[in-house]
């Protein structure tokens, strides 16, 4: 038998700033079924997105593909590279989730899944997808969602450009997109 003082605690959650609302927002009930985060290094699929927030309760679903553009203000770019701390974005990603039902108590499904690595233009980097029973909660929630992970989650971006050179992108410049 493991002597409880001697086993490893799991740590508890601390919190992440700066969130627009309180880390202790949690799932109210088991979402695992209707929702989904990931975090992967393979490419991002539009169609499974939209078939996890498919759902007959729906009378909308809102999707946001996010993509590499070849330009960033005037300058040529060949590449984005993403990096991010899985388990803590995961966290936000559920978070973000728990926010949104809290402001739109019909939403369906949340599904939020974001692209690692080094990816060339036109290539998808982000979905989130919202079910809803009405277009205007899922429109808002999408907004909401992309928005507020942007700004929150840990997952840095490095612009790669037509000179060869790169540059890293701050959180703060996450606001002019």
């Amino acid at each position: 038998m493991t002597d409880p003082s001697t086993t490893a605690q799991p740590a508890t959650a601390q919190p992440i700033t700066p969130l627009p609302f309180e880390i202790e927002t949690q799932l109210a009930k088991d979402e695992s079924s209707v929702d989904n985060f990931a975090i992967t290094f393979a490419p991002l699929d539009l169609t499974h997105a939209y078939q996890l927030a498919d759902d007959g309760a729906n009378g909308a679903i809102a999707l946001f593909s996010g993509m590499v553009r070849n330009q960033t203000d005037g300058l040529s770019v060949v590449a984005l590279e993403y990096q991010a701390y899985e388990p803590m974005a995961l966290v936000v990603f559920k978070q973000i989730a728990a926010e949104i039902r809290k402001i739109w108590p019909d939403i369906t499904h949340v599904v939020i899944h974001h692209r690692t690595g080094k990816l060339t233009v036109g290539e998808i980097s982000v979905l989130v997808t919202i079910g809803s029973p009405h277009r205007s909660e899922a429109f808002a929630a999408c907004q909401y969602a992309i928005d507020t992970l942007k700004h929150n989650a840990p997952i840095w971006k490095k612009e790669h450009w037509q000179d060869g050179s790169t540059t890293w992108v701050s959180i703060g410049d996450c606001e002019k997109d």
